[in-house]
């Protein structure tokens, strides 16, 4: 008689759930599910254990208690099979409630009938020389033949709905039943060998280690829940159809990184233990300087959120040396959007829109937010799909030169097509493109049309010098834009004086070294700079001299001013004769009237951009204009 190997296990699996109960826990259902397969797992091998020794003194031994506890071992790895079953059902994402009632039944059903089969059917002893070594017989092969196809029908279901699973969880579970089989198989072929019990806790403490280890959902520095374990908890509570409350708190800045020896750590820590002794709240730290609160009760969730806010207004630390200055959104009903994704993408879009636009540093999200937030969703949606069939279209707009007297360049501008062919306006997508971070692929693509323009059309034939293209604030950013570039125009073999690049004040100001790389990059290649928007951003005089520019362009809104307000003027002939001063050229944008023209040509502007002459036009209408105009 040998139980070494049940012995190793239960050993194991005591271990881990003592740590699995000692860790603080989200409240997850796969939670629950999971201590209920390590329990299940304990159950059987002790009954292993329980059944061999029976058998080993089966001759002191009522026959009914033997034939008992062999047969509940037997059961019980029927429930071995089942509970993994169960589990990786309430991982399934879509529907998950409907896909687990519909089948959980019919599991349970299923093993128990062949639990009463194992219970009814005799089982034999087999006898080694007067000793009594294993089972056999028609419930041991009932038994293998039920778990056997329980753990078939689990295989079944994460490959049919692996795309609803998570890929941690589905790969541990397989090893996990990948082990229980082959040891299964192994006892098979080899009764004297009895680790199938052993080789289900080798699979369990797999599974513990790889996704259910409560303190892969920890944030080790505040020991509040981290954003992992705030995802799985908030797509659970909507597909239970369960209400809650969220009140996220954004700080200025990182508590851990707020004063030199790091006092912040402590005020992190007293803040975390502040929150999580609020009855009925949840704390999630969702990212370094944002902590997110989650309540199951609306009303409470209203009064906590004023004693939070009233705590906050007060210093943090050992030594109350540390002021936690913070913005506020709270969203008192998670039912005001349809999932968990919503949800989060809520949360991302009232921070960066609505937040900073707002002169409290408390916002309480209503519906009408809500529904501009999933217009804007709609319009990302559109956007992908534009740039997935290629309804990306550039429109270009004439520039005219004083001095010339005649058009000498244009401005390409990105417009793109609905699903019907209708122009959306740059207005309604640009924003989106930046936050979301397409604008590099839109970006890009509006540069390659512009070079296969260039490539087919002969705009010096046309008495054009080059094509201004629009950079964004999220692509001047972008350390790798003048190699992306540069391989664009040599694709298309572009001459690269064809090509002048427009910056924005905003963009000189946010990315700045990663800009000016790029643009000593582009310039050793050949391509030239405008500064765009001149007088609407965060930059001034000084940024000119920083910027290796060619040309300024001053926004309508300057130039509309300059006939607006004297003090405008004033300030506008200052710019004009300290550009000029430095041999830049100066285009005016917005130009709309035969006047504005004139008075623009007067004070010595060198190049006129607007709707005086031309809107932006697709490209057959804007070459058509050229050559009307030439």
């Amino acid at each position: 008689m040998s139980i070494f190997a049940q012995t190793c296990g239960v050993v194991m699996l005591i271990v881990l759930l003592i740590f699995f109960l000692r860790h603080k826990k989200v409240g997850l259902r796969t939670e629950r599910a999971f201590l209920a397969c390590l329990i299940m797992t304990l159950v059987c091998l002790f009954l292993d254990i329980l059944s061999i020794f029976a058998i080993h003194y089966m001759a002191s031994l009522p026959k009914i208690l033997v034939s008992f506890l062999c047969k509940s071992y037997l059961v019980t790895l029927v429930g071995e099979s089942l509970f993994p079953l169960l589990y990786i059902c309430l991982d399934i994402d879509t529907l998950q409630s409907t896909y687990h009632s519909r089948w959980k039944g019919l599991f349970i059903v299923y093993a128990l009938a062949f639990s009463a089969l194992i219970y009814l059917l005799p089982i034999y002893y087999y006898d080694n020389g007067g000793i009594v070594q294993y089972t056999y017989g028609p419930s041991v092969l009932v038994t293998y033949f039920g778990a056997l196809s329980l753990v078939i029908m689990n295989f079944a279901i994460m490959f049919r709905q692996k795309a609803r699973i998570n890929a941690m969880r589905r790969e541990a579970v397989m090893i996990w039943m990948s082990l229980w089989l082959l040891t299964a198989f192994i006892q098979f072929l080899n009764n004297d060998l009895l680790i199938v019990g052993y080789g289900s806790a080798i699979g369990i403490m797999i599974l513990y280690l790889n996704i259910e280890n409560p303190e892969s959902n920890l944030d080790r520095q505040a020991g509040m829940f981290n954003h992992n374990a705030l995802y799985q908890y908030i797509r659970q509570e909507y597909q239970q159809g369960q209400p809650f409350s969220c009140l996220a708190i954004i700080l200025d800045h990182p508590l851990a990184d707020s004063l030199p020896g790091q006092p912040g750590k402590r005020a992190e820590i007293q803040i975390a233990n502040f929150l999580r002794s609020i009855p009925g709240a949840k704390a999630f730290k969702d990212a370094e300087n944002e902590i997110l609160v989650l309540f199951n009760d609306g009303q409470k969730a209203r009064e906590e959120t004023a004693r939070i806010r009233e705590r906050f207004e007060r210093e943090w630390g050992r030594e109350n040396d540390t002021y936690a200055r913070s913005n506020w959104i709270f969203i008192s009903d998670s039912r005001i959007v349809e999932n968990e994704d919503d949800f989060l993408y809520l949360l991302q879009y009232v921070r960066q829109e609505n937040l900073v636009r707002s002169d409290s540093s408390y916002l309480d999200v209503s519906q009408p937010l809500v529904q501009r937030m999933y217009e804007e969703k709609q319009v990302e949606a559109m956007l992908r799909d534009s740039l997935a069939q290629d309804r990306v279209a550039v429109f270009y707009q004439p520039i005219y030169s004083n001095l010339e007297e005649r058009f000498t360049c244009a401005e390409a501008l990105v417009r793109i097509l609905d699903g019907d062919g209708n122009v959306v306006p740059p207005g309604m997508f640009i924003g989106v493109a930046e936050r979301n971070g397409m604008i590099l692929s839109l970006g890009k693509r509006v540069f390659e049309k512009v070079c296969e323009f260039l490539q087919r059309v002969d705009i010096q034939a046309l008495g054009l010098h080059y094509i201004e293209v629009n950079l964004s604030v999220i692509q001047c950013g972008y350390k790798h834009l003048a190699d992306d570039y540069i391989q664009i125009m040599e694709q298309y073999q572009i001459d690269p004086k064809l090509i002048n690049l427009e910056i924005t004040e905003s963009a000189s100001v946010g990315a700045k070294q990663t800009l000016l790389k790029n643009m000593a990059a582009l310039r050793g290649y050949g391509v030239s700079f405008s500064l765009d928007d001149f007088g609407t951003g965060q930059a001034n005089l000084n940024y000119i001299v920083d910027m290796p520019v060619d040309i300024v362009k001053f926004d309508r809104d300057m130039t509309t001013a300059y006939f607006e307000n004297a003090r405008a003027k004033h300030v506008m002939n200052a710019a004009i004769h300290m550009i000029q001063g430095m041999q830049l050229d100066i285009v005016a944008e917005g130009i709309e009237t035969k006047e504005q023209f004139e008075a623009m040509r007067e004070i010595g502007i060198s190049y006129i951009q607007g709707y005086y002459f031309s809107k932006p036009c697709p490209e057959k209408e804007f070459i058509a204009f050229i050559r009307q105009k030439r």
